[in-house]
């Protein structure tokens, strides 16, 4: 019992168009597919029960650099058999056949992407700065599971001797650790976001980080997706994340899905 997700794409089951953000009952047989995709980047299908593999490093997910996690550490192949686990509340479907309207994603060609910024922004020029948050940047097709790199105006870094262990780029730092969603910019060129499967440290500069209730927003994006950074404060960062969680608390209870 899956339901399909996709910004305004086109779903089938055997050559049958089906609506999207509605759950589906498939038999043994049945082929879903779909069409072009109009937005974001890719189709959602939940399955009632969940993907049944084993969790690593307390995750169901796949890591594909590194061959671990999801099916055997590897994207999907035909012929493959995905085993389901056993769904929730005794099987019961959710009350709601279709995800309402106000809790569907928007999927646009603009967006304002909130950022903490620190803790090497105070190596950015006045200018380069007022570019990172005053610039238009624009998401490259370089943009996947470990980072998102965006086109624009650049960057100036403060001319300063380097610490020793750190390369010769003004941009370069001793090592040190990345929190996911991370913003470097290599050489003052192309910032870069570091997504889930990011590196977990490294000689770059982080001048901001994306705060978490909109690292999903990047990952929806599609490249030439426009994109402006604006500064928030920690508690504007802990206030968006409550309110996520909340939105996603109300989505489980209008679909009728309990906690």
């Amino acid at each position: 019992m899956p339901s399909s997700q996709s910004p305004g794409g086109r779903s089938e089951v055997n050559g049958e168009s089906r609506p999207q953000w509605t759950r589906l009952q498939l038999k043994a047989g049945d082929e879903l597919s779909f069409g072009v995709i109009q937005g974001g980047t890719r189709f959602y299908i939940a399955v009632q029960g969940g993907i049944d593999v084993p969790e690593v490093l307390g995750s169901r997910s796949t890591y594909g650099l590194g061959a671990i996690g999801g099916f055997h550490g590897r994207k999907l192949e035909a012929g493959d058999h995905v085993p389901v686990g056993s769904p929730l509340n005794g099987g019961a479907p959710p009350v709601a056949a279709t995800i309402p309207e106000e809790f569907r994603p928007v999927f646009e060609k603009e967006q304002t992407v909130r950022i903490v910024l620190g803790l090497y922004d105070h190596l950015l020029t006045k200018e380069g700065l007022d570019n990172l948050l005053n610039g238009e940047w624009k998401l490259t097709p370089v943009a996947d599971r470990m980072g998102l790199r965006y086109s624009g105006p650049g960057v100036q870094w403060k001319e300063r001797e380097q610490p020793f262990g750190a390369g010769s780029d003004p941009s370069n730092i001793v090592d040190a650790g990345y929190a996911v969603g991370s913003i470097q910019i290599p050489g003052g060129t192309q910032p870069i976001i570091l997504h889930r499967d990011a590196v977990s440290g490294g000689g770059y500069a982080m001048v901001g980080t994306v705060i978490s209730a909109d690292m999903d927003l990047v990952a929806r994006a599609t490249p030439g997706t426009s994109t402006k950074f604006i500064a928030v404060s920690l508690d504007e960062a802990l206030l968006a994340r409550k309110e996520l969680a909340e939105r996603k608390k109300n989505a489980r209870a209008a679909l009728g899905a309990g906690s």
